[in-house]
């Protein structure tokens, strides 16, 4: 069978077995050489690039990049070659990675509605994984992944690198330690300045762009600039809108920082406001996560336009207890308010390196030294998921937190998984 043909065959067929892939481990030892592939190579992309660029001392290799846009998969070509010297592989199908022995890591960067298929791929062929956020583009194909990973022994990190903060570390620990007393209550925020991305209309595809690999699991609609580059995060076939782009970052603090996890009752309310343009996905909404057993609760506020800031802070999250509370207003710190008066509490400024946190993991091959293991990320995205259903259904919902469904609720069961356009299916059995 030659290679096109059973590339055709691994991708169509109904179980994706493990068998389908040739697993070959990746390095293990502290010497070995850890090759990386990144996917998807717009900015968020050019930083992962950056990222393991910045670790070759640590011998890491960026061996390959893979984007369907040949534009910008050539200028990624040529800034990796002046900075190390050596030009990687190029490729515009991430299934032609999957097979390559000598790729040990694939970084995905891709719109949303790809993290899932490419993640469970690169686990069956033997590869870690890093996965931006939000992990998945639904609760039941990010379930998968977590599946995906530990079936395979696979190191797959979430790009929630605020966990990797050693301040925002340190805050955490306050927060157990008894330092704003009880806590009960979390807020996170994105208040980001959102312009309208007007109408865009039909139009021929661009050269270099290999639409249908774009398309990959969603389904075959014409192309449009607000289909595509950066704005599909505001269309449902591919995104999930702010409370799925910036939200995982604070919607992870809030419930890292009340030590919890997926809640029993979720409400979302808001709308697309201001605008008449394009966008499916509301760029207001305020949306309430409910842990009864806990008594606790979470809320995240998305607004879009000219907006007051709470506290200094329009991307943040806060943590409220009975005797203080705890902002984390920016990725590497924390401030405290401690009693009636709020005053001043201990404090932190100091980042960390994710993608080397990853690399340590891979290095010892243990998934619990990962600061954002796949099923933190999975949570924490499937808290963004849940608010979308919520706002598209209408209704307060019922959550079963240990089954991940909602109880007599086959309308609101529909969203949890989606359909995906042959051959691009997540399997069932990963």
């Amino acid at each position: 069978m030659n290679q096109t043909n059973r590339r055709y065959f691994l991708m169509t067929s109904v179980a994706m077995t493990a068998s389908s892939f040739s697993h070959s481990p990746v390095s293990t030892q502290a010497n070995d050489r850890i090759r990386v592939a990144v996917v998807g190579l717009r900015s968020r992309g050019q930083s992962h690039i950056q990222a393991f660029n910045d670790l070759r001392n640590r011998n890491i290799e960026v061996a390959a990049l893979c984007d369907i846009d040949e534009n910008i998969l050539n200028e990624r070509l040529a800034e990796t070659e002046k900075v190390t010297g050596k030009r990687p592989e190029a490729f515009t199908d991430m299934r032609d990675l999957m097979d390559k022995k000598d790729v040990d890591v694939i970084s995905f960067a891709t719109p949303n509605h790809w993290h899932a298929l490419g993640t469970i791929w690169a686990c069956q062929a033997g590869k870690d994984v890093y996965i931006e956020k939000p992990t998945s583009h639904g609760i039941w194909e990010g379930r998968k992944m977590v599946e995906a990973a530990r079936k395979y022994h696979r190191i797959v990190q979430c790009g929630t690198q605020i966990r990797s903060s050693v301040a925002i570390q340190e805050g955490m620990q306050k927060i157990r330690e008894g330092l704003i007393g009880d806590v009960y209550m979390a807020r996170g925020l994105c208040f980001k300045w959102r312009k309208s991305i007007g109408k865009a209309k039909e139009q021929p595809i661009p050269p270099g762009i290999h639409y249908d690999l774009w398309i990959g699991p969603a389904p075959k609609r014409p192309f449009t600039q607000n289909r595509f580059h950066y704005q599909w995060h505001w269309q449902w076939d591919y995104g999930n809108g702010d409370i799925g782009n910036q939200g995982p970052h604070q919607l992870d603090l809030a419930r890292w920082g009340l030590g919890v996890g997926l809640p029993k009752r979720v409400q979302s309310l808001g709308g697309h406001y201001l605008f008449n343009d394009d966008q499916e996905t509301p760029n207001v909404q305020i949306s309430t996560f409910e842990y009864p057993d806990e008594q606790k609760i979470l809320t995240f506020e998305v607004r879009p336009w000219i907006t007051n800031s709470e506290g200094g802070s329009q991307i943040g999250a806060f943590i409220y207890g009975s005797e203080g509370y705890l902002e984390i207003s920016k990725y590497d710190g924390y401030r405290t308010f401690l009693g009636k008066k709020q005053e001043p509490g201990p404090s932190r400024e100091e980042g960390g390196n994710h993608f080397a946190n990853f690399i340590d993991a891979i290095r010892t091959r243990n998934h619990n030294q990962l600061n954002s293991d796949i099923e933190e990320g999975h949570i924490s995205s499937s808290l963004a998921h849940l608010a979308n259903i919520a706002y598209r259904t209408g209704r307060t919902l019922q959550y079963d937190p240990l089954e991940e469904n909602f109880p007599n609720d086959d309308e609101s069961n529909a969203f949890l998984k989606r359909q995906y356009r042959p051959p691009f299916i997540v399997p069932e059995d990963v």
